[in-house]
């Protein structure tokens, strides 16, 4: 009756899986085990090390970046029912990936990408293996997620407790490094550092994500509005015209994503009023704009693809 028939919805499951092993296969054939493939040149990037440095002479010689989309694709894998291809990857991680690498690291999307496809991919192995009698998975991803994990901590040895944006995974917080951040990158924490928490049964990386949240939601203006940059120093705002795109994404979906993860309501109340506050002061019609987050007034317009998640947060 909708046009969705068994026969059309098998036809669009094959493209989808179809359309994944292209990108995956041509990645493992010409860019492995590089971060990502350049698809027209068939060469690749390291993006996670390139960009947070300018300057890439001090990485070692042997450097072949983070298998970055290996690590984002293991769930796929499992959920399409490779798990011989997701063995082999498991595998290949857990004896070459390191991170004690003299590289500057963009704190949220090494955590996003990295720790989070570490993590998820640790429970998929666990349920795979315990259903499994040949299952010999030993926990390798889960160690490797503490490791990184352990190498974010310094980033919020600030007086405020927000994190810096940038941390060298070797080094630590590097010297002179900016004080500025976004709002999605000291509030879009909580879910990886607190299952890897809750995983690994040491309290520091859940305690550190919720610190920075707590204070990043005790800076919104009287209008329950948070801006989109800020000092982790001062814990001041930087820029007060806000929206729901990028900067500020991902603090509403991970707020109410760790609500349903974690099950407290402190992150309900925290997205309640947050998201209520958006469709009064950012919403026009059907669409949203930028505003001033201590007036409400509008400050601009613009429509960017990271604003496209919203109607998914609105059915969570």
């Amino acid at each position: 009756r909708d046009g969705y028939g068994r026969a059309r919805r098998l036809r669009m499951r094959g493209k989808v899986v179809e359309m994944f092993y292209h990108a995956y296969d041509n990645y493992m054939a010409y860019a492995f085990p590089h971060d990502e493939l350049k698809p027209l040149t068939k060469g690749f990037t390291d993006s996670l090390s390139e960009l947070g440095n300018l300057n890439l002479e001090h990485l070692p010689q042997d450097y072949n970046g983070s298998a970055l989309t290996l690590v984002e694709s293991l769930s796929s894998l499992v959920v399409l029912g490779n798990l011989t291809e997701f063995d082999r990857g498991v595998s290949w991680l857990s004896e070459n990936l390191t991170f004690d690498v003299d590289a500057r690291v963009n704190l949220f999307e090494c955590n996003i990408r990295l720790l989070g496809g570490l993590i998820s991919a640790h429970i998929l192995a666990k349920d795979y293996s315990s259903q499994n009698k040949d299952g010999v998975y030993q926990n390798q991803l889960l160690h490797l997620a503490e490791n990184l994990g352990s190498r974010f901590l310094p980033a919020f040895e600030t007086p405020t407790g927000l994190p810096y944006a940038w941390i060298n995974l070797k080094y630590g917080v590097m010297e002179n490094e900016t004080t500025e951040t976004s709002t999605s990158g000291c509030g879009s924490l909580i879910l990886e550092m607190g299952a890897l928490s809750r995983l690994t049964g040491d309290p520091r990386y859940e305690a550190a994500a919720l610190r920075a949240l707590r204070k990043l939601w005790s800076m919104r203006s009287s209008l329950n509005l948070v801006g989109s940059t800020l000092d982790v120093l001062s814990g001041n705002w930087i820029e007060y015209s806000s929206g729901i795109g990028a900067g500020v994404d991902s603090f509403y979906e991970y707020l109410i994503k760790a609500y349903i993860l974690f099950g407290s309501d402190e992150y309900w109340d925290m997205f309640h009023s947050a998201y209520l506050a958006v469709q009064k002061y950012f919403r026009h019609g059907p669409w949203y704009h930028e505003a001033d987050i201590r007036t409400g007034e509008a400050t601009h317009w613009q429509l960017t693809s990271l604003q496209a998640f919203w109607p998914g947060v609105q059915v969570c």
